[in-house]
C-alpha cells in the first residue's frame, strides 16, 4: 500500500495555493510565511531552499528545524477530521498548517493564531 497523496505533494505546489487563499480574504504572503516559520521553526531562507528543492510534504515536515512545541494547541476540524485527533504524524503537521491558514483567511488574529 502506498503512501497517502498529501506525502508525495510537492510543497513548493501547495505553498502558492496557501499564499492565493490568503490574499483572496485581504492577508498577506508575509501573514502566511510568519505561520509557517512559527509551526516549523523555517526562516525565509531556508523557507525558500525547500520551495527551491520542491521537496514532498513529507520532507518538508521531516526537515522541519523545530516544529513549534504549541503546535498541539490547535484543535478543529480541517477536512472533515479534528486535527487533534490525526495519528499520523506527517498527515498531522500537514493538517495543523491547513488550519492555521484557514484561520488566517477566516480574519483571526495572528496572536490568535499563533496561539500567544
Amino acid at each position: 500500500m502506498g503512501k497517502p497523496k498529501i506525502y508525495t505533494m510537492t510543497f513548493a505546489r501547495v505553498y502558492p495555493l496557501y499564499v492565493q487563499k490568503a490574499e483572496r480574504k485581504e492577508r498577506s504572503k508575509g501573514e502566511v510565511d510568519e505561520i509557517i516559520f512559527w509551526l516549523t521553526g523555517y526562516d525565509e531562507a531556508s523557507l525558500q531552499q525547500q520551495i527551491d528543492r520542491e521537496v514532498d510534504m513529507e520532507t518538508f515536515f521531516l526537515e522541519a528545524p523545530c516544529m513549534n512545541p504549541n503546535a498541539p494547541l490547535i484543535t478543529g476540524t480541517i477536512c472533515g477530521y479534528r486535527v487533534e485527533d490525526i495519528e499520523d504524524d506527517i498527515i498531522q503537521k500537514a493538517r495543523w498548517l491547513d488550519k492555521l491558514i484557514d484561520e488566517l483567511a477566516k480574519g483571526k488574529p495572528m496572536e490568535k493564531i499563533l496561539r500567544k
